[in-house]
């Protein structure tokens, strides 16, 4: 098991190694677990974060998409407007890359195609695959506002909101009751025929939840509900998402930091999206007249 952070050219040869092991493509998601359980990256390294105060990406996963962005420049990789990665048919010819002529070959041609009194932007990463650099401003400020500006309460407040505007009813707040950690419960409603009890638990957190978070849990959850969620500003351990979906245990579904911004601009909640008229003259309809 690895105990040192690896650069982000370490990671090219794990980055295909995951993909062909997931059959040629996958998303960043499933990418960022398989690299973690192939190159068997501790819980330590795998759980720091790149910058606590601005987001809740951590340092791997920021390497990785270093990682990528080389690797696609250099032929190996391509990726959908979903944010599928997938092997390009040179990846699946070569299989492994030198790192580093691939650092080599991707800078060159960077310094080239940059204007002569323009710096060389080598060292700086290009995150097109995490957010595009207009658009992640937002999650960084929203970031912030749940960890630092928004109280306990409030944030279980936002959440009994978010599962209602979701389907779920009869959602109560619990917490602060010393009631094993849960922080309310509510009914999922699955299309108007099925039903579902969940007890949930939100926590501001500027790291990693652990395994042992979840078992904690599970262990405050187990008779009372069909099912758990975890809402968290923060992320997930490998180990702990093995823990929420281990065979023969209560299922607990895991909603982190990401997952939580997607779902609050998706309901409008604090968040408001603004599109941009464009207007364009058609001149060739003026000509018909």
């Amino acid at each position: 098991m690895s105990n040192k952070m690896p650069t982000f050219d370490d990671l090219m040869n794990p980055l295909l190694n995951s993909l062909f092991a997931l059959g040629g493509s996958g998303s960043i998601d499933e990418i960022y677990d398989k690299v973690i359980e192939i190159e068997q990256i501790s819980e330590d390294i795998s759980s720091v974060l790149h910058s606590p105060d601005k987001s809740n990406i951590t340092e791997v996963a920021y390497r990785l998409a270093w990682a990528r962005t080389y690797l696609k420049k250099y032929g190996f990789l391509e990726n959908s407007n979903r944010g599928v990665w997938a092997l390009t048919k040179l990846a699946k010819e070569k299989k492994q890359v030198s790192p580093q002529d691939v650092v080599k070959t991707v800078r060159d041609a960077d310094k080239l195609a940059t204007k002569p009194n323009k710096k060389a932007k080598n060292e700086q990463i290009e995150l097109e695959d995490i957010d595009a650099p207009e658009t992640q401003g937002w999650r960084e400020e929203l970031y912030w506002v749940l960890t630092k500006e928004v109280s306990a309460d409030a944030f279980e407040r936002l959440t009994q909101r978010l599962l209602r505007e979701s389907g779920f009813v009869q959602v109560e707040v619990t917490g602060r009751t010393g009631d094993g950690g849960i922080d309310g419960k509510g009914i999922a409603k699955i299309h108007g025929f099925m039903s579902f009890h969940v007890i949930f638990q939100c926590k501001k957190y500027q790291g990693s939840v652990s395994a042992g978070d979840i078992r904690d849990f599970r262990g405050a959850m187990v008779g009372r509900a069909d099912k758990g969620l975890f809402i968290t500003t923060g992320t997930f351990t490998p180990a702990a998402v093995k823990e929420a979906t281990r065979d023969g245990a209560p299922p607990i579904d895991l909603v982190d930091g990401e997952q939580l911004a997607e779902k609050l601009k998706e309901f409008q909640l604090g968040i408001k999206t603004e599109m941009i008229e464009k207007v364009t003259l058609d001149k060739d309809w003026f000509a018909n007249l």
